[in-house]
């Protein structure tokens, strides 16, 4: 599903061994379950695959909404739905410990005077080696 490599568009192809039909269910308030059950080429029912359910949400935050989609380990929909609130719970969490790891990642890249972000040179706008302030970090009182 999510984890398929992307293709270039002169090499798309159809895996036909893999075909799944969507239904989706919602509580028309917070909670909806897509069911992606397997199929066969003619469109019947593939119980020689495993159906996959996934809780799809949206979340307000102080930076505005936030879809959180996430996989719900389940034998049906009864189930599915049974298992959507700790699977939000889930979801949130691992989105938690990402932006931590995230933050500790921009916190501990080492900045070098006179050198861009991304290791350039010029180091910003205007290309000196103070971010951009011009004159090759000279400051001069004239």
């Amino acid at each position: 599903m999510a984890n398929r490599p992307p293709q270039q568009a002169d090499s798309m192809s159809v895996d036909v061994d893999n075909l799944y039909r969507e239904e989706s269910y919602t509580d028309l308030r917070a909670a909806s379950v897509r069911v992606l059950i397997p199929v066969k080429l003619d469109g019947s029912a593939d119980p020689s695959r495993p159906t996959h359910y996934i809780g799809d949400t949206t979340l307000m935050t102080q930076m505005g909404p936030l879809p959180v989609q996430f996989p719900l380990e389940a034998d049906n929909l009864a189930d599915a739905l049974a298992k959507f609130p700790d699977g939000v719970r889930e979801a949130i969490e691992r989105l938690q410990e990402r932006a931590k790891e995230m933050a500790r990642e921009e916190a501990s890249r080492i900045v070098v005077p006179g050198k861009a972000p991304g290791g350039m040179p010029g180091g910003g706008l205007g290309g000196g080696g103070f971010g951009g302030l011009g004159g090759k970090g000279k400051i001069s009182f004239e």
